[in-house]
């Protein structure tokens, strides 16, 4: 078995056998949803390895290879008659730096997009008429002829970008609360004339007969979309309809599943399967998107994370919480420098003051996160947005009731309040001595937590992690 840790091409994915939970059952429903599609989800929640799902299906130059890729999955039992139809273009903004002032930034973009025109030039020579030279200067001039070009041949584009948001939202969140004034530079980039904003309309007057068929953006939240609006009206969010809820994400019987076959190539018992599987659950699931009832998610990266290690070494692996993951603990760290973030950021801790809002925010600014008012849901929407919180029913009332969805966030929680509280290295060590030196409850269960202060004990590993509450 072969577990893809880090890996999102899905064409790597299948063509070298690796496990894949297939979601291309939703693939005819996409096409029905509309053109211009937003799809949100966390960080490192998958929103890549389905792009390329996409990609590879509507791939002109992967016609001959659509039989290896997607005969044994869902859609190729009954695949729609667009496969393979479209010359498809992929800009992934988390490649684009966001260091530097305005101008760097906006070149940056530019030789980002430049250079997706360019592999795009390079890899349909055969099926494009002649395409005139790229323009260093003016990168969005560069995929306009590109357009117009596509524009001559019998087939469709279809743009994907992934992580619109990304680039954006690390110019704000590093001047958030670091500087007065901060802000300016994400402003100057997405109001106005600003260089993504103009993008935007672009893509948008593209679209309207001249070549540009369809577009698919992921990213993690609404802000950045929601502050260039007037320049791009015409995306339609799909993040919380039920159809896409686990378009991202593994379920628990496909955790149970590779978790099987792992106890099967280590000869574990299956009471070590079933206890691994508790374990997972613990720290792993508990994620729901959207309004409508559904079972809770996986993280992904956090599943394969612990599947592989524990593939490969037949036992737990040594941490629990994935490196790649501990950057979301800076979500929290950003969240609470906004107004009345770092009183929700305690509550979310707290059991006995649960989050409630009437109803997700799906359309705010970064001027309404700066300004906004204690009882509105702009914050909260943000870090559910952000995956530090989920949706964990309804109340009496109606209201939403968000949550931390595992025990993986909630020690990312706990660490920044100690952080907060600990500034210091010798307070640290001191709560870090009391803790190793507290006697854990007596469980019964793999892992189980006590209180005053926190202590997380998993019986099956030995692992004891503690950290003063």
């Amino acid at each position: 078995m072969k577990l893809p840790y880090g890996i999102a091409d899905f064409h790597k994915v299948v063509t070298q056998d690796y496990f894949y939970a297939d979601r291309t059952s939703r693939i005819a429903s996409l096409e029905k949803a509309g053109d211009h599609l937003l799809f949100l989800r966390p960080r490192r929640f998958g929103k890549s390895l389905v792009l390329s799902m996409l990609e590879n299906y509507y791939d002109l130059a992967r016609s001959d290879q659509f039989e290896r890729l997607f005969g044994h999955l869902k859609i190729g039992q009954n695949p729609t008659p667009l496969h393979n139809r479209y010359f498809v273009m992929r800009w992934d903004f988390s490649t684009v730096a966001s260091h530097g002032d305005t101008r760097a930034i906006e070149q940056a973009l530019h030789d980002h997009v430049n250079v997706c025109v360019q592999g795009f030039t390079d890899r349909y020579r055969e099926q494009l008429p002649q395409v005139s030279p790229i323009n260093p200067d003016n990168a969005l001039a560069s995929f306009h002829t590109l357009v117009n070009a596509v524009n001559r041949t019998p087939y469709r584009f279809y743009l994907f970008i992934d992580e619109y948001d990304n680039f954006a939202n690390e110019v704000m969140a590093a001047q958030v609360g670091v500087r007065p004034g901060g802000e300016d530079r994400y402003a100057t980039l997405v109001h106005g004339e600003g260089i993504l904003k103009t993008l935007f309309k672009v893509i948008k007057a593209l679209s309207s007969g001249q070549g540009l068929d369809k577009v698919f953006i992921t990213g993690v939240s609404p802000v950045v979309m929601s502050d260039i609006s007037s320049g791009y009206n015409v995306a339609r969010d799909i993040s919380f309809r039920p159809e896409y809820h686990d378009l991202c994400g593994f379920h628990d019987s496909e955790v149970a599943g590779v978790l099987e076959r792992i106890g099967q190539e280590c000869g574990l018992t299956n009471t070590q399967v079933a206890e691994a599987l508790a374990m997972m659950r613990t720290f792993y699931n508990g994620y729901h998107f959207g309004y409508a009832a559904g079972p809770l998610l996986y993280n992904p990266t956090l599943a394969l994370y612990f599947l592989d290690e524990y593939w490969r070494d037949c036992a737990y692996p040594r941490k629990i919480l994935d490196d790649n993951l501990a950057m979301d603990r800076n979500c929290i760290e950003y969240i609470a420098r906004l107004p009345h973030g770092n009183e929700l950021v305690t509550r979310a801790l707290d059991s006995t003051d649960s989050i409630l809002i009437g109803e997700l925010a799906n359309r705010f600014g970064v001027e309404d996160m700066l300004t906004a008012t204690r009882d509105q849901p702009f914050l909260a929407s943000l870090i559910y947005y952000l995956g530090v919180l989920t949706i964990a029913g309804g109340d009496s009332m109606g209201r939403l009731v968000l949550t931390i969805p595992n025990l993986v966030i909630r020690r990312l929680y706990v660490e920044r309040i100690r952080d907060a509280l600990l500034p210091e290295y010798e307070d640290r060590e001191t709560a870090r001595r009391a803790a190793d030196t507290s006697t854990p409850a007596v469980i019964s269960s793999p892992c189980a937590i006590s209180s005053s202060p926190v202590i997380l004990k998993c019986s099956t590993t030995g692992i004891i992690a503690g950290a003063m509450s």
